[in-house]
Order: structure tokens, then sequence, then C-alpha cells
């Protein structure tokens, strides 16, 4: 199922998460809502942990902040004894915020600014991926200026397809926007380059193939051609790579029919993979990491909205309007995601009849959901939609001058509020009128 793990239909029918009945929590916070399940989270965690203690117990597991970079769930994530990855200075001071330490934190992206990297630098950030050779450049300056010679991992791009949207497929050989593709030797000169900077420390390579992957056999593909690529700099360098990091990109489930790979194949296929190719290249087998994101708190995160109007056309659909839509979850018009719902106050009813769920958008395509059977819909029903702990929150905007939802923790029959409910007032808070 793609609802948080403690999900269940309590004594009045209700949907409840965490011990919390979400009619309840729609009821005393508002709609649009996201009800975020910590055991969810914090079980992730340790299903990744445990997957590595068996097989590499030295691995990195190190979150995708861009998923959900709360600062509770930073904390969470902190406590459970994992890395973070941030891509931006704005997710590297919530990252340090929330408690992690500096050495714990990857710093990634393909276009950090003079400023983030000064502010990575001051903060003592353990690593930097590097992602193009300006950054390389102005990166051992900036390090040089302050006295330090700082740690990097060197993105490269192996030329790898996978079965995914195309917008989140980031492994491709040539015509992609990260990283040092390996086409035409740029990764290799890349290589040379960074090992002749007096103020960098070369450790290894990352690597980055794409979201919501259902098949490990494409990161088997990408620690061959990772690890050849170790060999190949060995040979021509005498580099030996301490870090191998394979990035993340397992995917979840949206609908209950998906089928995902779960973390244990995940993890082992990685472990066993590299180990294998390192043995046939003769390698000293590097240390591995990972970046998991959307398969830690993907799944611990329900969005509830309260049904307002509904329109029916015969022979054609019915229209379940909600009130919110693509300014809380833009991912089914960015990336054709597709989810399932359940009415939390009609948990035990059957589903009737086939509907669309629609936000209040002023635009044709903010449809959360083209068909979805659900039994009768009314006005004031509250929608529940899973599985919208990536990418959701973090991808939430101000369209049409839309407050942001407010995110609620629950966990043991307690509910906490994370981030507040925007306010029309939070909207202008920036602004300036034309005249005083």
């Amino acid at each position: 199922m793609p609802y948080p793990l403690t999900t269940a239909i309590n004594r009045r029918g209700h949907l409840e998460v965490g011990g919390c009945d979400l009619v309840d929590l729609a009821y005393k916070y508002g709609t649009p809502l996201f009800v975020v399940d910590e055991e969810t989270i914090r079980a992730k965690c340790q299903q990744y942990v445990q997957a590595f203690r068996h097989l590499e117990e030295d691995a990195e597991i190190i979150y995708a902040a861009k998923a959900f970079g709360a600062l509770a769930v930073c904390q969470i994530i902190r406590e459970e004894g994992l890395f973070v990855d941030v891509s931006t200075g704005g997710e590297l001071y919530v990252a340090l915020r929330s408690g992690f330490s500096p050495h714990k934190i990857y710093f990634h992206g393909n276009n950090k600014t003079e400023e983030e990297i000064e502010f990575g630098l001051r903060e003592e950030v353990g690593t930097f991926v590097v992602d193009g050779l300006q950054e390389l450049h102005l990166l051992d300056r900036l390090s040089g200026r302050g006295g330090r010679r700082t740690d990097i991992l060197l993105r490269i791009t192996p030329g790898i397809e996978t079965s995914t949207h195309k917008y989140i497929q980031t492994g491709q050989i040539i015509d992609n926007k990260f990283g040092f593709p390996l086409y035409m030797g740029m990764a290799m000169a890349a290589v040379k380059e960074a090992l002749s900077k007096s103020n960098l420390r070369l450790r290894g390579f990352h690597t980055h193939i794409g979201s919501q992957l259902f098949s490990v056999d494409c990161f088997e593909k990408a620690a061959e051609i990772m690890v050849g690529f170790c060999a190949e700099v060995q040979n021509e360098t005498g580099f030996v790579t301490e870090k191998l990091n394979l990035g993340g990109g397992l995917g979840i489930k949206y609908r209950s029919s998906d089928r995902p790979a779960s973390i244990e194949e995940f993890v082992t296929t990685v472990v066993k993979s590299v180990r294998r190719w390192s043995d046939n290249f003769d390698l000293p087998s590097p240390g591995i990491a990972i970046e998991p994101g959307r398969s830690i708190v993907g799944n611990s995160t329900v969005t509830l909205y309260t049904v307002g109007g509904i329109k029916e056309v015969p022979e054609v659909r019915t229209f379940v309007a909600v009130d919110g839509g693509m300014s809380d979850n833009i991912r089914p018009m960015l990336y054709d995601a597709v989810y399932e719902a359940r009415i939390a106050n009609k948990a035990q009813h059957s589903p009737q009849q086939v509907v669309a769920i629609v936000g209040k958008h002023c635009e044709c395509g903010d449809i959360l959901i083209k068909e979805v059977a659900l039994p009768p819909v009314q006005v004031g029903d509250i929608i529940v939609i899973p599985a919208t702990g990536a990418y959701g929150y973090a991808m939430a905007s101000n369209y049409n001058l839309q407050p942001r939802p407010a995110v609620v923790l629950v966990n043991r029959g307690q509910d906490f509020v994370i981030i507040e409910r925007e306010s029309y007032q939070d909207l202008l808070r920036l602004h300036k009128p034309l005249r005083q």
C-alpha cells in the first residue's frame, strides 16, 4: 500500500495515521493539509541501516534533502544517524539548523554560487560534489583563500537510459545538464584537473541515474560503468578511488498496484555489484554511499483536501473539485504522476463511481487524479491522497496566490504542527507598495 505504515481504519470508520483520525485533523487544522507519520520515516531509515549492516557496515546513507527539507523531518533523519545531501544554500542552512554535523553534509548543485560555496566552506561542510569545471576552479580558489584543503567528489554522467519520466532521467551521456560525461574523455579530463588542484582533495566519484526507478538492473549497470571508470582512472593517473556514491532513485508505491524493488534489494544490488566489478577490474573495493530521498519520506505522508464543487458531465466525466491542487502537488502536471485516493470519512465504503479529482487553480491541467474509483462523493468529504511526502511540500508554490498548507507530524496519537499554514498576510510579507 502507498500509505504510511500506521494507516488504519478506526471504530468510527475513518482513516487514521499515527493513531490520529484524519477527519479530526482536517477539522482541527483545515485543508489542504500534509500529514506526516514519524514512525514511517524512522522505519525507512532503519531499513536502510539494517540492510547495509549485514553487507557494508561503513556505507554512508545520505538523505536527499530536496525530497522534503522540513526542519523537523531533517531532525528525525539526523537522529537516525544518516548523512544529508543539500543542493542549495537554503538546504544547507536548514540542514545545519536541524543539527547535522557539517562533516556529515554533502553539498551538491550544478551551479553553486560563490556565496553558497563560501557559506559551505565557512561552515566546514564535509564534502563538495563538483558538477563542472567552473565550480572546480572556483572551489579551489576559495579553499586556498581560506587556507583549507576541501574534500570533493566529481559527479560523473555514465550514459544510462532509465525507464522513468524524461525530466527525472539524470544519467544520459550527452544531453544532460548534470556532471562530467564519459563522452569524449570529458570525465577523465576533469579528474586530471581535480588532481592538479592543491587546495582540493579528490576522494572519489558520484553518479545519479534517475528517480522513481522500480528495477534494480539499472543500478547494477551503473556500478559496472562507474567501477570501470575507476579502473581507467587508476590505470591512467594512479588515483585510487576511496568513495563511490551511486546516488538514489529507488522508486516507491504511488498506487497499490505499483511494484518497486525493496530497500533490501536495492542495497544488496549496489553492494554486491560494486564488489563484483571491483574484483573483476582487480581494484580495492571503494567505500559505498547512496542518496535515498523519496524512498525514505515518500510514503510517510498523505495530503488531505475538502471536496467543494462536484460537476457531472453525462457520459464524459465527473469532476470532484478540492481546495488545493497544483500549488501543493505539481507532480501530476509536471511528471504525469499517477496517484490513488480514498475518502477519510468513508473508509469502509466500497467504490461505486469513477471520478476525476481536480484542483482549484486557473489551469485546465490542474488535475490531481484523472481517474479514481471512490464511494459516492459529497461536498464536505475529506479526500486523502497518499505518497505525497517527497516533492509535495518541497515543490509547493503560491500560484494564484494560494497560501501553502500546514504540515502536521503525527506519532502515537499525538499531532504537532511542524510547518504553519501560510496566511494572506504572509503572501505580502516580502512585497513593497508602489508608494508609501
